[in-house]
């Protein structure tokens, strides 16, 4: 008879340790850097029917315009892997939301939220005046944090996602000054 209490595979998950064990800290929000490059793309793959290239995000990472997050997995040991990003691209008293993305594993945690908040604090300390995104306009987690981030409606795009079925894009505007 197996020793239950020293062998784990005879436990119920119940029983486990850790099941108890909350997800862990929030990620750590920080400037992307070049060499975050194929963390980016592998996570941008996995949200979008088109990723982008190792090298497009990292040239986009470079571009002095661009402001690069990432969200980094906070960790006791030192890990600090990307979970998510989002690049936005300053022109003027304007600037353009050019992706957000999480990571499967790490969506429904508030990790957009954080990142799309951090940066419109960096932008509205600025002093830009309006942040502009497109969106699909089935992405209903994504237009439910646009607009709790109060983002409104100015424009839509018809066909604008051809990859992925011609898809909608609804143009969303936030005023920040």
């Amino acid at each position: 008879m197996a020793n239950l209490w020293w062998d784990p595979s005879a436990w119920p998950m119940s029983w486990w340790p850790m099941s108890w064990w909350p997800a862990g800290p929030p990620p750590l929000i920080d400037a992307a850097a070049a060499a975050d490059a194929p963390a980016l793309a592998e996570i941008h793959a996995a949200c979008f029917a088109r990723g982008w290239s190792e090298a497009e995000l990292e040239a986009l990472v470079a571009d002095p315009a661009v402001d690069a997050l990432v969200a980094r997995r906070a960790s006791p040991f030192g890990t600090r892997r990307p979970v998510g990003f989002a690049l936005c691209r300053r022109a003027g008293e304007e600037a353009e939301v050019l992706t957000v993305a999480v990571s499967p594993h790490w969506r429904g945690r508030g990790v957009a939220t954080e990142l799309t908040e951090t940066l419109l604090r960096r932008l509205y300390a600025e002093r830009v005046a309006a942040v502009f995104l497109e969106v699909d306009a089935g992405n209903v987690p994504a237009l439910a944090l646009y607009r709790r981030l109060r983002f409104h409606q100015v424009g839509e795009r018809r066909g604008y996602y051809a990859g992925s079925g011609g898809g909608h894009a609804l143009v969303m505007r936030c005023d920040l000054l």
